[in-house]
């Protein structure tokens, strides 16, 4: 049983429903209805671990070949392909029902474009193109989308903000792994970024995606969807992440280095989506 739950990359989901969380608190603005946020949570969170499972099925042989995918359940043949794929079916289409019935019609059609965009274009164009991280890119920024608009009712200018917030940071978020986990990619020939263009490339696009993130997520508070609170943590943190982002050009240890920059992004986008509940403008 471990091994189906596995399969459906509880970390991804999580770390995705975290920043759902955020965009439906934001679009709450202090009215928040706990019916409408479960109804939000377990229904992406469904067609998530579907699209998960799919995605693990499209990527088994590329994952045979980097050392931290080798033991993957699919890969392995812990669990057969046949079943994996029902339970995928099973989870998307219930998730999606959630979403029709406990939510709106946006909602559910925003998150059955990100399923989409994540399964049928990242997944089978991720080694393909070094284009695969902005692809996945905008299946990442949907979560918060899909918060947003279950508890606003509404696609405005604060979702186009989320979703810019959510694809700016990933960008060096996934650049960082590429790097910390350069050889794997390399011996897998996944055409990531810094793979096929290079560690130094790589370090200036993560600079410019870091001051475009930290514009971005001010945006929130000039457009009045929160306070200062907000816009301080975002400020501080983030000056962190471009610090040590600039320090990178001339570490010794690259893949140490990558290793610091994910943390921190994490770092980041954990500090953003805590300090949202507690600064909206109501």
């Amino acid at each position: 049983m471990i091994n189906y739950y596995l399969i459906t990359k509880p970390g991804i989901v999580f770390g995705n429903l975290v920043t759902l969380a955020a965009g439906f608190l934001l679009g709450s603005s202090g009215k928040f209805d706990i019916l409408l946020f479960l109804a939000t949570f377990l229904g992406l969170a469904l067609v998530m671990a579907s699209s998960c499972i799919l995605n693990n099925d499209i990527n088994r042989e590329t994952d045979k070949k980097m050392e931290r995918t080798k033991n993957r359940a699919m890969v392995v043949g812990a669990v057969s392909r046949n079943k994996a794929l029902l339970l995928a079916c099973f989870l998307g289409l219930v998730g999606e029902g959630i979403l029709l019935y406990g939510t709106n019609l946006t909602t559910a059609a925003i998150a059955a474009f990100g399923f989409f965009v994540y399964v049928v274009i990242y997944s089978f164009w991720k080694c393909r193109t070094i284009y695969g991280t902005a692809i996945g890119s905008i299946a990442g920024a949907v979560p918060p989308i899909v918060g947003y608009t279950a508890a606003s009712q509404q696609l405005d200018m604060g979702a186009l903000i989320l979703f810019a917030i959510l694809v700016f940071w990933q960008m060096p978020h996934f650049f960082s792994i590429a790097i910390y986990h350069f050889d794997d990619y390399l011996r897998a020939d996944v055409p990531v970024f810094p793979v096929k263009k290079g560690i130094a490339l790589a370090k200036i696009r993560m600079a410019i995606y870091i001051v475009a993130f930290m514009f971005t997520a001010s945006l929130l508070t000039f457009f009045g969807y929160t306070g200062n609170l907000y816009l301080a943590l975002t400020a501080f943190v983030g000056s962190g992440w471009l610090f040590l982002c600039l320090k990178g050009f001339s570490t010794a240890n690259d893949q140490l280095w990558g290793k610091q920059m994910f943390i921190v992004s994490l770092v980041m986008i954990m500090s953003l989506c805590l300090v949202i509940p507690f600064d909206v403008k109501v």
